[in-house]
Formats: C-alpha cells, structure tokens, sequence
C-alpha cells in the first residue's frame, strides 16, 4: 500500500455558533450556517516496517492544542515558515500522547505498524475549526488505511464522538459537519444528536455573489477556545434569548443566498449576531478587536465578526469591493488573508 494522504478544508461560520452545543440543541434545534475555505489540513498515513522498531510513529505540528492566550508573530507576515513538529515513537496506543490521535487509532482499532504525520495551512486557536478539521482529516485516512469506505455523516460521527464524548471537549459538532462535508451549508442540529444538511448554492454562484465582498484578517493572537466554551456553556441558560437570535441569523442568511443575494443585508445580519455573540462570554472580544472593528465599519465595512470562540484568531468583514482599500488602510497593523471558496468537504487525495 501506497502513502495516504487526506486532505479537510477550515471552515468560516457565518451564524448560529453556540447553537451546536449540546446544552442548546438537546433543548430545542440549533442552526449554524457556514462555509469552508480554500485552506486545508493534511494527514499522511503510511504503514510502518516492524524492522525499524516502534509500531506507531507520529509527527504532528500543534494541530487543536494551542495552550492559553498568547500573542505571537504574525505568521502570514513571515517570508520563511519553518516547523519543528513534536515525533512520538511508541509501542502501544495507550502510549500516544496526542489525544485525538490515540483515540481514532483506539476507535478504528488500528493494530499494524503505522507512521502519521500532518500539516496545515493556519495556525492552531485561530477560530477556523482546526481540531475538528483534523480529526475528520485523520479519521478519513485511518478508514482508508484499513481499506474501509466511510461517509461524511460517519466522519462527522465519529470526530464528534472521540472530542465530546471521550476527551470532553466544550464544544459542538459544526466544525466536524463543515469538514467532512464542504461547502456552503445550513447543519441543523437536533435533540436526538440527528444533524440535517442543507448545501446552499452551486460552487460558481457561491464563489461569485458572496466571496468578492469578504475581507479576513489575522489578529495575531492564538487562543485556547476551550475556556471560553467551558464559560460559554455555564452561560448557556442565562444567554438563551441571544443563542435564539443567532439561530434565526443563521435562517436569516439561508434566505438571503436562496431569494437573491443582498451583499449589505448579509453584512448587517453578521453584524447584528456579532453583537449577540460577544455577550455570551467573558473573553470573546477586548479593546483591541472592538477598536479594528470600529475602524473597518468606519471605513465602510456593513458588518462582520470574530471567527470560532473569539478571543483572537481572525476577524471576518463584509464589505464592497470599492471600500476594501479603505478597510485594509484602517487594519494596517493586521494580515489579510485572501480566501476563496471551498465546496468539497474531506478528500482521500493519494492511496
């Protein structure tokens, strides 16, 4: 067998964040509207000869791990990256420190000799789903190892299973369903941990109406997402009115891509759930994020909001193209990071 190697696209949520948590939907549906981008995680699996000792071998860049709020240097800003990923040479599953790897290898029951090894195109604790991203990711590649075709819903699934139920993550499954399927989509959530897709659009249209008005820029700041889940959820009864509102933005866009699109009428609904959002817990925004994001809605932004948990990673903006000058004048001090559109979700690209 050939190296494996699977590929899963980050993921921008446009509203209903917050929603996809157990402690909304197990009480009534959740609704998240997003989409994926054309920036990626990578897993490449290999089977390992027993003759070099070790049967397992992993090689991973800090993938879902990001320890506490920090600043760091702006990567998109440096010339040269260069990544000292950590290596693990083990015998047994128990003995694989990385816990999202150790629990899909316990999952799938993988028992041969085997080398893991990843990469990404975004730093970890961004706010682009970079955890659930690689969970799909590797889970697709640990199917594939075993000759095993798996669907999206089964990725999603499992991912889901082995960050909630067994490492007891505080988070939801929105970012597992928008790797594992792709695209432009609404992912309701119901009581019955059943989720419902609804893709939004051929991939042209997608790209053409909504992508030209979207700016994204990098804070410089990578946070742990967890503390403010963990708070978030505490909040969640307080807080239900607000999570109701940004489901129905999340509606509120479904419409707009379905019924003809209104570039401004987007901005503003982003900008009516970001303020929703930055309420829900203590560390979403600071005097740093409010201050860019009065600077671009002075500079003529219609809206736009935190990506992920909040707390750093990168603010998304919406905007004509005639003020996208102006904007990027005002956010100097911040990376712009041109996306485009995404419509597959999690690929095997080698076998």
């Amino acid at each position: 067998m050939s190296l494996i190697v699977a590929r899963a696209p980050f993921r921008i949520s446009f509203a209903g964040g917050g929603t996809d948590l157990p402690s909304f939907y197990h009480r009534e549906y959740g609704a998240v509207l997003s989409t994926t981008i054309d920036k990626y995680v990578y897993v490449m699996v290999n089977r390992r000869i027993p003759l070099f000792g070790n049967a397992i071998r992993l090689s991973w860049s800090p993938l879902g791990s990001v320890g506490g709020y920090q600043e760091r240097r702006d990567p998109f800003q440096s010339r040269i990256h260069i990544s000292y990923s950590s290596t693990e040479n083990v015998q047994k599953i128990d003995e694989v420190e990385h816990p999202i790897v150790r629990e899909a290898l316990r999952l799938l029951d993988i028992q041969d000799a085997i080398d893991i090894s990843t990469t990404a195109d975004i730093p970890a604790g961004t706010g682009l789903g970079s955890s659930s991203t690689f969970a799909v990711a590797l889970l697709h590649a640990l199917h594939e190892f075993k000759g095993e075709q798996v669907t999206p819903m089964q990725l999603v699934s499992e991912a889901a299973h082995i960050e909630i139920n067994i490492l007891k993550r505080p988070m939801g499954k929105q970012d597992h369903c928008a790797a594992a399927f792709g695209g432009l989509n609404l992912f309701t959530f119901l009581p019955n941990e059943d989720v419902k897709v609804c893709t939004l659009g051929p991939s042209l249209a997608v790209q053409e109406r909504l992508f030209p008005y979207l700016l994204l820029f990098y804070t410089g700041v990578c946070r742990h997402s967890g503390d403010i889940l963990t708070e978030q959820k505490a909040n969640a009864e307080g807080r239900h009115a607000e999570l109701v509102a940004m489901r129905r933005h999340a509606h509120q866009i479904e419409r707009l891509v379905l019924d003809g699109f209104s570039p401004s009428s987007f901005g503003r609904v982003l900008h009516d759930t970001w303020m929703y959002k930055r309420t829900l817990a203590s560390g979403i925004t600071n005097e740093f994020i409010d201050r860019w994001y009065e600077q671009a809605r002075a500079a003529g932004a219609w809206g736009g909001k935190l990506c992920g948990a909040g707390g750093g990673g990168f603010l998304l903006l919406v905007a004509e193209t005639q003020k996208h000058a102006a904007i990027k004048a005002q956010l100097s001090e911040l990376s712009e990071l041109p996306i485009r559109f995404e419509s597959s979700g999690s690929r095997i690209l080698q076998s």
